[in-house]
């Protein structure tokens, strides 16, 4: 199989793969990826992100603090984050910016200020961004308008018109397995809308796995159902979205393998 998918968002610290992570990563070169950006949720599994970057030469790592993670954040958290963010292969501050579904989530005014403070660190540091939105379209583009950072908008989520504001800024449109879900009418649609040179591919593994693995644990090189059915979307071929993936993804993060 040729290497050509970029994931470009995984989460291989989290503990479901705590079982069999070393023998899945040393294989899935040999499975066709090519490179995977693991993103970190706090401090915690930033460090486990830049550590795993530093193991296999194929992973890179962005680091930050998730806005679930909001209201555990140390009060140093931006001087930790600029340390990060200066360690090897990290490529990215991510994942970042809001979540209002869970009520237990940080105050919206919190997790505001940590978002706006992680992308200026971004910008700070020459780093684009990977953004979290759930349930917070609107806050969420008065910052990215306001800030005009460089990254993209993971596991899109928002309206065809949202999407085309975003590309407008400058930003990615990140898709993953939703595209496949049966009642995935909105993601479908900014699959077809949007141009082929602003969108990467994804996993958010181990959740969110593609249609026919529904609620079972995500990898990487189910990335390739993802493309099938985007491309059937498109009327194209899963090679050419997974090939359009990996140079928008390279692009973004400055990686050239």
């Amino acid at each position: 199989m040729p290497s050509s998918i970029f994931d470009s968002h995984a989460h291989y610290d989290d503990k479901s793969f705590d079982s069999d992570r070393d023998t899945l990563l040393e294989e899935l070169p040999n499975r066709g990826i090519c490179n995977l950006i693991n993103c970190g949720a706090d401090l915690s599994s930033s460090r486990a992100s830049v550590e795993l970057a530093g193991k296999y030469p194929y992973i890179y790592a962005a680091v930050g603090i998730h806005p679930e993670c909001a209201k555990d954040a140390p009060a140093d958290y931006l001087q930790q984050m600029e340390e990060l963010v200066t360690k090897e292969k990290v490529v990215a501050v991510g994942e970042i910016g809001l979540d209002y579904h869970f009520e237990e989530n940080a105050p919206k005014n919190v997790q505001k200020v940590l978002f706006e403070n992680q992308i200026l660190l971004a910008q700070k540091a020459g780093l684009p961004i990977i953004v979290h939105d759930r349930d917070a379209h609107g806050d969420t583009m008065e910052l990215l308008r306001k800030r005009k950072p460089k990254g993209v908008v993971h596991c899109f989520s928002g309206s065809v018109e949202m999407a085309e504001e975003c590309i407008r800024l400058g930003l990615y449109i990140g898709l993953g397995g939703a595209v496949t879900f049966k009642n995935a009418r909105v993601p479908v649609a900014v699959a077809a809308a949007i141009p082929l040179d602003r969108m990467l591919m994804e996993t958010d593994c181990p959740y969110m796995a593609p249609v026919p693995f529904r609620g079972k644990r995500n990898d990487s090189t189910l990335i390739a159902y993802t493309a099938a059915r985007i491309a059937e979307i498109r009327g194209t071929t899963a090679g050419e979205i997974l090939r359009a993936s990996r140079r928008n993804a390279e692009t973004l993060f400055k990686i050239h393998s």
